[in-house]
């Protein structure tokens, strides 16, 4: 289990958070009708999410500041806090401190996803490309013309031999296109040796080109958004997608860039696409990528195309809401392909997840606390990879001992009853796979009843 790091001293105190408190509690009307009244947020390093209304006030400037600075100062990233202040103005402050089995939220105050196992990934980020045995390259691939275009202008250059090209293979796991061959026969690239010819190679192709040793296959691992993001992600391959719907693969082969996305020769095309084509990978993508040429002849030549497809070939049956605004019955989504339901707000009568039973590709199921006419009906959807649930709900399943164990992250939907008693179920969530636990910190304090 992986040491935690302990709470810092420095920000263990209540004065040191009173006025976030006060500033956040300001316009609250539970706290204004006497009622317990409960907030909470996040402060990092670099930034804070903190429900308020209004312009910040200096105080609650200082403080924040206060607070980065003793994060920064003890190595700590961010730190989340949940209070609450009842009618007498006493207040329970909890500090959650980092730990290496969650994941934190981004934008908002719940606890974060509690990941199950080092490295899990949502099902798209692992899948594969679909075989292709009969891709061919384009009709206008032509390693002919596309060595005589580069030697043209790159007459001085400096080429790999085939044994280096065979290394690059071997290293790589699989055979290069002949185009990709060519290119890296006429120019070997390498920009620790000699920049300025590196520079005119990338020129002539069209991007900053790599080296034939720094050719990489995209990792699907590496464009992982993280869970809160991932989870209610789908991909699928149209029958007419040139490019497949894939986070990576091991024959996207990157050999140069626009500066931030990378320029692939894709040898694992879509249905629709040629063996050899060049794709764009968008880094502010995480799933899918887009065709830029059929062929690299096309992509040296300029011929790229200028209409492009969607990035994504989301299939709407393998998504699915319900809620206000949405669908109204469990039973209207639930479908075969269906592999991601969510279930917002809603007001009406709880919803039963007995016509989910059994669907083969449910893997994430997110609802709103309150939602769930029996939480326990959890149990019947085998093949569920995360969940994220209100605290009732987890307490009713890990009472029941019918936590999903096929489950490779969750998460606990803060409601404002919720704010404190959270860690504590989280961790009973984590003691279930062995994982390290999560460190709150309770400090009690007092401000003052309601003005």
């Amino acid at each position: 289990m992986a040491d935690q790091r302990p709470p810092l001293s420095s920000v263990c105190d209540f004065a040191t958070w009173e006025p976030v408190l006060r500033l956040m509690l300001a316009d609250d009307a539970d706290r204004r009708a006497a009622r317990s009244a409960r907030v909470a947020g996040r402060i990092s390093r670099t930034g804070w999410s903190l429900a308020h209304r209004g312009s910040m006030s200096s105080t609650a400037r200082s403080a924040v500041v206060g607070i980065q600075r003793a994060l920064a100062h003890g190595g700590v990233q961010e730190i989340a806090f949940r209070a609450e202040a009842r009618p007498d103005g006493g207040t329970t402050l909890g500090l959650v401190w980092p730990s290496p089995s969650v994941e934190p939220a981004v934008g908002y105050p719940d606890l974060g996803v509690l990941v199950l196992a080092d490295g899990a990934l949502p099902e798209p980020w692992l899948r594969r490309p679909d075989p292709v045995p009969g891709a061919v390259p384009a009709p206008s691939a032509d390693p002919e013309l596309l060595e005589r275009t580069l030697r043209e202008q790159l007459p001085d250059a400096v080429g790999a031999t085939e044994e280096e090209i065979a290394a690059a293979e071997a290293r790589l796991g699989v055979a290069l296109s002949d185009e990709l061959k060519v290119l890296y026969r006429v120019t070997r690239v390498d920009w620790r040796d000699d920049f300025a010819a590196a520079g005119r190679a990338g020129r002539a192709v069209g991007c900053e080109l790599s080296g034939l040793d720094t050719l990489f296959a995209v990792d699907a691992a590496v464009r992982h958004p993280g869970w809160a993001l991932g989870a209610e992600r789908t991909v699928s391959t149209a029958p007419d997608a040139a490019v497949q719907g894939l986070a990576g693969s091991p024959g996207w082969i990157a050999f140069g860039s626009n500066g931030g996305d990378e320029f692939a020769v894709d040898l694992t095309p879509g249905p629709a696409g040629h063996f050899g084509q060049v794709i764009l990978v968008d880094h502010e993508q995480s799933l899918g990528a887009e065709l830029v040429a059929d062929s690299l002849t096309d992509f040296v030549l300029g011929r790229v195309r200028e209409e492009r497809r969607e990035r994504r070939g989301d299939e709407p049956a393998a998504e699915a809401r319900i809620g206000a605004g949405y669908l109204g019955t469990v039973r209207a989504a639930a479908r075969p392909a269906l592999e991601v339901l969510s279930i917002g707000a809603w007001d009406g009568t709880p919803f039963s997840l007995v016509p989910l039973t059994g669907l083969p590709r449910l893997r994430t199921l997110t609802a709103m606390p309150g939602t769930l006419a029996d939480p326990l009906e959890v149990a019947g959807l085998t093949g569920l990879e995360f969940l994220e649930l209100g605290a009732r709900e987890w307490r009713a399943l890990l009472d029941a001992g019918a936590v999903p164990r096929t489950l490779k992250a969750a998460a606990i939907k803060v409601r404002d009853q919720d704010h404190l008693p959270v860690v504590a179920v989280a961790n009973e969530i984590l003691a279930l796979w062995d994982r390290p636990r999560i460190v709150q910190t309770l400090i009690e304090g007092d401000l003052g009843p309601a003005a």
